[in-house]
């Protein structure tokens, strides 16, 4: 049985809970939300895509045009919020203001569109330009402000082939709570650099400064005292860590004694593949390797399976992996606090009881 996890009185920020083994794509009804603001009503017919800043031709695209004249192309990618498993470091202390995330927080998807990088050529980029800026339709209230959520990537991500401007997501034209009539998909970053309801590409020499890129998603490692949510002195997220997860068993199960299933998902960071996942039965003390039972795209989820021996008695599982350039998993939650809570990937425990 899966459940809907829901997350604010809006009911703007969701997830299904656990993911279903044959959900390795995840479909759409289960797929999670995340938005700061109302969905935008905007009709296809009208809408406009501006891009403008630091190109040699600024220009002005209906949907029809974006969708005609360039090649279509489709990416297999995995979503992942920045707030995934912050629930956990809800154990070292208090996360004022921030939505309690757990393993929840990520889908994988089949994403059609065209290339980022083909559209930016088609402007012409000029000499200068260091970053891609995107500011949604939307409208968000921050500091006495309203404006769209954006954010910004550097130009050489942008000019990767994995990069899309989606319209659909699973074969159908894309649901308004995922960014109707048109999105950026940012394969290997975090969500919110994959920003939805696209209205605006600005080309610049500085990343941008929507508060969504300068105030927040910045990884601050100490807190500011005279305003404890301030991260504006940390470091912009951009690439999703190398990450593991078990899905089954969930936390506090009861199970019988013997032989155990375990299964979850690893993803790499930067689209390198997962080389090994091992499974612990006793807190990390000792390790019995898991099998990859679905692999996907460099830019998805595989899907991990191991059998691991209990004992009558509590149990805490453990999961880590190690990707292709040898990258591991921090083994204490401690390592990767931050103010925020963004970016667990610290081994992920289950606690369990065998009978």
């Amino acid at each position: 049985m899966t459940d809907r996890l829901v997350h604010d009185d809006e009911g703007r920020n969701t997830a299904a809970w656990p993911v279903r083994a044959e959900h390795f794509v995840t479909p759409v009804d289960f797929f999670f939300t995340r938005s700061h603001g109302p969905v935008p009503p905007i009709d296809p017919a009208t809408w406009r895509l501006e891009v403008e800043g630091l190109v040699q031709h600024p220009r002005t695209f209906s949907l029809e045009e974006i969708v005609g004249a360039f090649p279509r192309r489709e990416v297999a990618a995995t979503l992942v919020c920045a707030g995934l498993r912050r629930s956990e470091f809800l154990t070292l202390g208090p996360l004022p203001g921030e939505l309690p995330w757990g393993p929840e927080a990520v889908s994988t998807g089949s994403w059609t569109g065209i290339a980022l990088a083909d559209l930016l050529r088609s402007v012409g980029i000029a000499e200068q330009a260091r970053y891609v800026q995107f500011t949604g339709l939307d409208q968000v209230e921050r500091q006495g402000r309203r404006f769209g959520f954006g954010g910004s990537i550097d130009v050489a991500k942008a000019l990767c082939a994995e990069v899309l401007l989606a319209w659909q997501l699973n074969g159908a034209a894309l649901p308004p709570a995922h960014g109707f009539p048109l999105r950026t998909v940012v394969p290997g970053w975090i969500g919110a650099r994959s920003v939805k309801w696209l209205g605006t590409i600005t080309l610049s020499a500085e990343p941008s400064s929507n508060y969504f890129q300068s105030k927040a998603y910045r990884v601050q490692r100490e807190t500011n005292l005279e305003d404890p949510r301030d991260v504006s002195a940390g470091i912009a997220l951009g690439e999703v860590p190398l990450n593991s997860v078990i899905l089954d068993p969930t936390p506090d199960d009861v199970v019988a004694a013997g032989r155990l299933p375990v299964r979850g998902w690893a993803m790499g960071a930067a689209g390198r593949p997962v080389t090994a996942v091992e499974v612990s039965a006793n807190a990390g003390r000792d390790w019995t390797g898991a099998r990859i039972a679905r692999e996907g795209s460099p830019w998805s989820w595989v899907f991990w399976e191991a059998t691991v021996e209990l004992a009558a008695g509590c149990h805490t599982l453990a999961v880590r992996a190690t990707d292709s350039a040898g990258a591991t998993q921090p083994r204490e939650l401690r390592e990767t606090w931050n103010v925020k809570g963004y970016s667990n990937n610290a081994w992920h425990r289950v606690a369990i009881r065998a009978e």
